[in-house]
């Protein structure tokens, strides 16, 4: 088959590669109809998180036909699957609270150990990530094998668009429980760092869950443009000091929730950036919390504070004594896709959510690269490449 693989930052090519097939009883064969280039793609393009080896299938958001099932899998051949990007036993500790993003099962154990000494407990697995999370390979690809298949693909109905359902696998949720976490009451005004996809998809979850007011924050014209179509305030942090502001707009008491959808590399000709950029280049530091560490600052005492962005490392300059003495609350972590999946598919059935504003660009697979040259350096423009195998071009 034809699969998307990394060879080294900024290095991703299209190559022939075997097949997947069935190794244990619950797993299926999906072969890939739609598949996406996710933000968190692009840190892996950037070569900021680790462990990643040349050859790896990169691709974490897909959908498709079911081929293939192993005896004890509950799909049947035919049937369209979105699949999360957590994989996910359904049986542990954590999958048993819905904490489906923590699963102790999913991880291989020989990839264990080098996230247990960095984060005190080895990390979850994911699709066509790094072997930090299990070295599975991902869907940007033909076919792909997906293990546990009787608890993470959700089966889609006849007649609905691939384009409206694919970013079940994880953007929409992610942007979903970015604002359960910011435990959002009726009349709250938030705070959305990041217009991206998952940014996007924040601030309207969170007018669904009864915010009064949202202000989202970025620096690209087009995507402050489509968070101000579903009604959100914006500032441009080029053009204006975001904390005053913030300060100004919420009559000097700061937003009831932010969020922050920046993660490891904040943008922005800042002092502390620039400082976390020199870090990071010269090996002396990992993530840039830029936009993180402006949440924290900004967020009214009392606050709360949502972290759906992505961090891999150690923060340098962390606001900790802000944090403490303004008495805010943080929630983080990857996505329980599972937990969001029947609830937000009702929600697509019955025109609920919008998720196919955000496509800017369609591809065939086999320019895949070429999308994530645009999608890393187009920003503006290009807010989603979603890849169709066998699309002509």
């Amino acid at each position: 088959m034809r699969a998307l693989t990394w060879h080294g930052k900024h290095d991703v090519r299209m190559e022939t590669v075997p097949d997947p097939e069935i190794l244990n009883p619950r797993d299926a064969i999906i072969k890939i109809t739609s598949t996406a280039i996710c933000g968190s793609d692009l840190h892996l393009y950037d070569a900021y998180i680790p462990t990643l080896q040349k050859g790896d299938i990169l691709g974490h958001e897909f959908m498709g036909e079911v081929v293939d099932v192993g005896p004890k899998s509950t799909l049947k051949k035919g049937q369209r699957v979105v699949v999360p990007f957590t994989i996910s036993c359904g049986s542990c500790f954590h999958c048993s609270k819905q904490q489906f993003s923590a699963c102790d099962n999913g991880n291989p154990a020989d990839n264990q150990d080098l996230g247990q000494q960095l984060y005190g407990e080895p990390m979850s697995a994911l699709f066509g990530y790094t072997h930090l999370t299990g070295g599975y390979p991902g869907g940007q690809a033909e076919l792909v094998r997906v293990p546990f298949s009787d608890v993470g693909p959700i089966v889609i109905p006849d007649g609905m668009p691939d384009d409206d359902v694919l970013f079940l696998s994880d953007i929409l949720p992610t942007g979903w429980m970015a604002a359960e976490n910011a435990q959002i009451e009726h009349g709250d005004t938030v705070a959305v760092w990041g217009c991206g996809p998952v940014g996007l998809f924040a601030v309207q979850s969170a007018f669904k869950m009864g915010a009064h007011r949202v202000i989202a924050i970025d620096h690209f014209p087009h995507r402050l443009e489509l968070a101000a179509k579903f009604g959100a305030e914006t500032i441009n942090f080029e053009e204006t000091d975001t904390y005053h502001a913030l300060m100004e707009m919420t009559g000097s008491i700061g937003p009831d929730a932010v969020i922050d959808s920046v993660g490891l590399e904040a943008h922005g000709l800042f002092g502390d950036n620039i400082v976390d950029q020199i870090k990071a280049s010269t090996f002396l530091g990992t993530d840039r919390p830029h936009a993180l560490r402006q949440a924290i600052l900004a967020c009214r005492k009392g606050g709360r504070v949502s972290v759906p962005g992505v961090y891999g490392g150690f923060l340098d300059k962390f606001p900790f004594g802000a944090f403490m003495e303004k008495g805010l609350t943080m929630k983080t972590g990857q996505t329980h896709v599972q937990k969001y999946l029947p609830k937000l598919l009702e929600m697509i059935g019955n025109k609920e959510l919008d998720t196919t504003f955000l496509i800017s660009h369609r591809l065939p697979l086999e320019q895949a690269p070429e999308g994530y040259k645009m999608f890393k350096s187009e920003q503006n423009t290009c807010t989603k490449v979603v890849l169709k195998p066998g699309m002509e071009a």
